[in-house]
């Protein structure tokens, strides 16, 4: 057989269970699907292709799993920093997003998201927002894969001046990604909080998405005012408030997931919620650090986000595997604690996981989607080299993602975005930026 692509003489990390590294490894690709992986030393060893192409000792795995974004968000980057997250969400982002969201900045906020993912090895994104069909366009005209939250919260919002109107805008903007939606972009919701969120629109966006059977997103314990916000007006701890809404079960992302007793955790494994952690942001806005070993002991499955690139300040999800096994080893005072393959998997398979994308993508399996990424070793922070798992989480940087395929197709070649017009994109950032720098000058005001 004559296969479409072969990518050949690569250093594979396949991510399947329990795999090991395959050197002078390649990769059969025939049409969208990965349709071989194997060893094999020289080229009359390998398998036939159109179209063959010469990985050079580099890296090649999946792609990363980015597992929550608010991608619109790079548009507000370093807009309003240093600040305790109720300042500055309620006193700053909320109001900024009231002036200036709509669906041409979602579009452009995203695009330029987009470029940035791509660039940092990430195949698949989970999205979060308002106007969320721009960013659906966005992400369709970049080639990722994604799953598409329209945001949900029970005050006036970008694109839905009516907070009545929330649950039917959120219901329609699903409708018509199902009918007309690109095929790699699946659409759903993401509720804000139970803070900002009532009961009756909990359960009406999990219900919407329940018999869709779609996943759910919610940021959810993020931090200690809220847990003691949550306790003073119901009782409970977010976790047991939100189930006892009927919310959590094995189709719902509790992004950030920080502040959880015991009681909490045990809860979130019986019910299999998915989770999302968000290590940049969580320490950049003083949230606190979630339990994650303790999480992943239990059983639950956890994915690695960037969050926005408002609270982060950057989209790097390698940036994020390298953070999270550091701040885990020094919060439990234990080196062992997230070794660097356990990182690695839930940057991809994992994340897989957690948006329910297992069986098409996270690892290099045959019969899965070509999702792909070419990591360049040749370089002086890569070399000598010998675990790969340990260079990705503790040595490697955005920077040194080569090549970037989703679906068979390249979305990125030797550091050149294919599907993206990055000079367009970039002047489109900086007209908003003229825009919006007002609101980022008062905002310096304001903080001193």
């Amino acid at each position: 057989m004559t296969y479409d692509q072969l990518i050949y003489n690569a250093l594979l990390l396949t991510m399947e269970p329990d795999s090991q590294p395959l050197f002078q490894g390649y990769v059969a690709i025939q049409g969208a699907k990965i349709a071989a992986v194997g060893q094999a030393a020289g080229l009359k060893n390998l398998p036939t292709a159109t179209e063959l192409w010469n990985a050079g000792g580099s890296l090649v795995m999946p792609g990363l799993v980015n597992c929550h974004c608010h991608a619109a968000m790079t548009l507000f980057r370093g807009l309003a920093d240093d600040l305790p997250l109720d300042q500055w969400l309620h006193q700053h982002i909320f109001p900024v997003e009231a002036r200036w969201v709509d669906l041409d900045f979602v579009h452009s906020g995203t695009l330029l998201a987009a470029a940035e993912m791509i660039r940092g090895g990430v195949t698949t994104v989970a999205d979060a927002y308002f106007w969320e069909t721009g960013a659906r366009q966005a992400l369709a005209q970049a080639g990722l894969r994604a799953v598409v939250a329209q945001g949900v919260i029970d005050f006036p919002a970008p694109g839905v001046p009516e907070a009545t109107d929330n649950l039917r805008v959120a219901q329609d903007f699903i409708d018509s990604g199902r009918i007309s939606g690109p095929h790699l972009i699946t659409s759903t919701l993401f509720c804000h909080s139970p803070y900002t969120c009532s009961a009756a629109t909990l359960q009406g966006a999990k219900a919407i998405t329940r018999v869709r059977n779609l996943p759910f997103f919610i940021h959810l314990a993020e931090t200690r005012q809220e847990v003691e916000q949550l306790r003073h007006q119901t009782g409970l701890s977010p976790v047991a408030y939100v189930d006892s809404l009927g919310l959590l079960d094995e189709k719902t992302v509790a992004v950030h997931a920080v502040w959880l007793d015991e009681a909490d955790r045990q809860l979130l494994a019986d019910r299999r919620v998915k989770l999302c952690h968000c290590p940049e942001s969580n320490l950049k806005l003083a949230s606190g650090i979630s339990p994650v070993a303790d999480l992943l002991q239990l059983g639950l499955v956890v994915g690695l986000g960037t969050d926005g690139a408002a609270s982060n300040n950057n989209l790097n999800l390698l940036g994020e595997m390298s953070l999270a096994a550091r701040l885990h080893k020094v919060a439990g005072l234990d080196p062992t604690v997230l070794p660097a393959r356990q990182v690695v998997n839930m940057a991809t398979l994992g994340g897989a996981r957690v948006l329910g994308l297992e069986e098409v993508t996270g690892s290099l399996t045959p019969g899965k989607d070509a999702d792909l990424i070419v990591v360049e070793l040749k370089q002086p922070h890569l070399t000598p080299m010998y675990d790969p798992y340990s260079h990705l989480v503790y040595a490697a940087g955005a920077g040194d993602v080569r090549q970037v395929m989703v679906q068979g197709r390249w979305l990125m070649q030797d550091r050149g975005l294919l599907t993206l017009n990055w000079g367009s994109i970039k002047a489109q950032a900086q007209r908003w930026g003229r825009k919006i720098k007002p609101e980022a000058v008062a905002c310096l005001r304001t903080k001193e």
